[in-house]
């Protein structure tokens, strides 16, 4: 995919393929449950797996072209991608809910679903506990809260475990790479930033405006990271070979460089939490 340059987290996040079982637990929806919606309309990849997670897979009948796990949305029809809606399409669906991805899906694009008549919910993921809220949400929508509570409640579990592993221990300053030349990473108000410092690392860009902006070589290298991370195949190791010729950072000197599944980070869904996991082991690896 070539997007422009200042989309490039966007691309990166749709184009990942993930690879853990999302199961829509139909057998233990309550049948008496209310429901305020029947078909459901997903514009972005990891708001189709927060759906499946909350059991509401089975309501869903369109997503983004870039939606491809859990493998049972393989069967649901492509409505475009992140930025271009085929209205047509949209409108044979007859969706009673649209779900959009506040910070990705073009203000644009929300703006004229809504002045077709269509009922759009946004949502954000600046945390891995809003992550579980959204699952939980969105049971609630689709009349699955049961299920729904239940996935939210196992990732809360998961989220607090991986907190607690982390403890008290040394925070080590951490450049979060999304890509090279340029050099993109995340700040503040991530949700990476949420997973860095929940490892106990410390993101040295948190406080730059912006979510996923570019920053120069030479603000990286005046931070002085203590450990490099990015988001990468998990056979990359291509990445690393840039960075070695800067010996005087502290993470290229103690040999702290660290790839993590783009498969399992990119995405603001519910396997986000196995990519946090690890995030923790590579900070743990970094301190021993």
């Amino acid at each position: 995919m070539n997007y422009p340059a200042h989309r490039a987290f966007v691309a990166c996040a749709f184009a990942a393929v993930f690879l853990v079982a999302c199961d829509r637990a139909d057998e233990h929806k309550p049948a008496a449950e209310s429901r305020t919606t029947e078909r459901i309309v997903s514009l972005a990849p990891h708001i189709t797996e927060l759906v499946f997670a909350a059991g509401a897979g089975e309501y869903l009948v369109g997503v983004d072209k870039f939606s491809d796990f859990p493998p049972a949305v393989a069967d649901v029809p492509r409505i475009g991608d992140a930025f271009r809606v085929d209205y047509e399409a949209l409108s044979l669906l007859q969706p009673d809910l649209v779900l959009a991805w506040k910070s990705g899906t073009p203000v644009e694009l929300i703006q004229r679903l809504r002045e077709l008549g269509y009922r759009v919910v946004e949502l954000e993921s600046g945390s891995l506990y809003s992550i579980a809220d959204q699952v939980q949400q969105l049971g609630e929508l689709a009349g699955t809260s049961a299920v729904a509570k239940q996935a939210a409640d196992r990732l809360r579990e998961r989220i607090v475990k991986l907190g607690n592993q982390a403890g008290e221990n040394e925070r080590l300053s951490v450049f979060w790479q999304i890509s090279a030349d340029p050099h993109f990473t995340v700040t503040g108000r991530h949700v990476i930033n949420n997973i860095i410092e929940l490892c106990g690392g410390r993101n040295i860009f948190a406080d730059v405006p912006g979510l996923a902006p570019a920053v120069t070589l030479e603000a990286i290298l005046a931070a002085r990271p203590d450990v490099i991370m990015a988001s990468v195949s998990p056979t990359d190791e291509t990445w690393k070979v840039p960075w070695l010729r800067w010996s005087e950072l502290p993470a290229v000197r103690h040999e702290r460089l660290y790839g993590v599944d783009r498969d399992l980070i990119s995405r603001p869904g519910p396997r986000i939490i196995d990519g946090a996991g690890q995030v923790c082991a590579a900070l743990e690896a970094a301190r021993s």
